[in-house]
């Protein structure tokens, strides 16, 4: 079988949740069946570290796709063609995004439908170019895969019309890098980042959606209650629509107790992650929620949203809040760090995990490559 794949959120030191995802199936699929050739569709220069097997081919399309005008080129024109040259049984796209003018039958992974809660967090015309498309995407692919029950339940919510039988669930999983650290390892990561102190730690982008507002306002209350000495370090990159965010953190109070990493590298993130007293991600929308999970596997206590995905990854293994309620966020820092409730969510946090295997979750993508050929 030839199968094309759209990797162009393959990014040498710049995997984030989508390319991420894309990367630990791709690598499976590939290891999994040598039979079978692979054309990955690039958008721009691509490092050698992610051609997984002689059975991969790496092909790259012009133009590079970061803009809904370049997103329509090369999806609808060099995509398109390049299908057609190949000569491909099934077209793959893990990142919400296919090729309306192609004929070949694909496979598409629907992350999360935020476009529809959240569009005013969401630059105009990326907005309009979603709202045209993903309706139009989701009805032309053969078969959709959702990372979460929600997803699929909001996709048929959203689109009633959508045959049902052609969505389904194959949940994102974490990636070996995240263990527990040794406290040796601990304290090394803490002086470096925060002079030695405890922490909370949030990753993710650096955006409205993300709730970082309600994060930091959060942690002001949680500081003003407790007196304590716990710093907030915040890992991601500043994404659309952050000037409020950026404005937040120069008026905050407490900015000597707030840390932005920016963007963190595969090798480090696992380090800070397993260093942290807690991960909090009061998000207001995922389709997944990865970092909950990591969390689980570098057994650190988890503090998360009661809504969309959140609730379903965590299990018993995190402390629900309102993401809404700076006290509920507040409330749940301090409880954390209570010894009793932490080891609780741990221990909790080892049964879970072992609901999310990539194995598992390519078997599911590769089994509906074999319903659409």
């Amino acid at each position: 079988m030839k199968i094309a794949v759209n990797t162009r959120f393959l990014l040498k030191d710049r995997l984030e949740g989508i390319g991420r995802v894309t990367y630990e199936l791709t690598k499976r699929l590939v290891e999994q069946h040598p039979e079978d050739e692979f054309y990955f569709f690039f958008d721009r220069p691509y490092d050698p570290s992610f051609v997984f097997g002689d059975n991969v081919h790496p092909i790259i399309l012009s133009p590079p796709a970061r803009h809904p005008v370049l997103w329509y080129l090369w999806f609808e024109w060099s995509v398109a063609q390049a299908l057609k040259k190949y000569k491909a049984d099934v077209f793959f796209s893990p990142d919400n995004y296919l090729c309306l003018r192609s004929n070949v039958p694909t496979v598409m992974i629907n992350h999360d439908l935020a476009h529809l809660y959240y569009p005013g967090q969401i630059p105009t015309l990326v907005r309009k170019y979603y709202d045209y498309f993903v309706p139009r995407y989701l009805q032309k692919a053969k078969e959709i895969i959702t990372v979460s029950n929600f997803g699929k339940q909001d996709i048929l919510k959203h689109y009633p019309s959508l045959d049902q039988r052609k969505i389904h669930v194959a949940h994102n999983a974490c990636s070996e890098d995240y263990k527990p650290v040794s406290a040796q390892e601990q304290s090394a990561i803490k002086n470096k980042y925060t002079s030695g102190e405890d922490y909370f730690f949030y990753i993710g982008s650096i955006h409205p959606r993300k709730n970082i507002e309600g994060l930091l306002k959060a942690f002001g209350l949680f500081k003003q209650q407790t007196g304590s000495n716990m710093k907030l370090v915040l890992g991601g990159r500043l994404a659309w629509n952050s000037e409020g965010i950026q404005q937040a953190l120069q008026n905050i109070a407490i900015q000597e107790d707030i840390i932005q990493t920016g963007f963190i590298d595969k090798q480090e993130l696992p380090k800070i992650l397993g260093s942290a007293k807690a991960l909090v991600y009061a998000s207001l929308f995922e389709g997944f929620g990865l970092p909950i999970l990591e969390a689980m596997h570098a057994e650190v206590p988890i503090i998360t949203s009661n809504i969309s995905s959140m609730p379903e990854v965590a299990g018993e293994a995190a402390l629900l809040v309102n993401p809404k309620s700076e006290e509920e966020i507040a409330s749940a820092m301090l409880k954390v760090l209570n010894t009793d409730i932490a080891k609780r969510l741990i221990e909790a946090g080892k049964l879970q995990r072992k609901k999310f295997d990539w194995d598992r979750s390519a078997t599911i993508v590769y089994d509906a490559f074999l319903r659409v050929r």
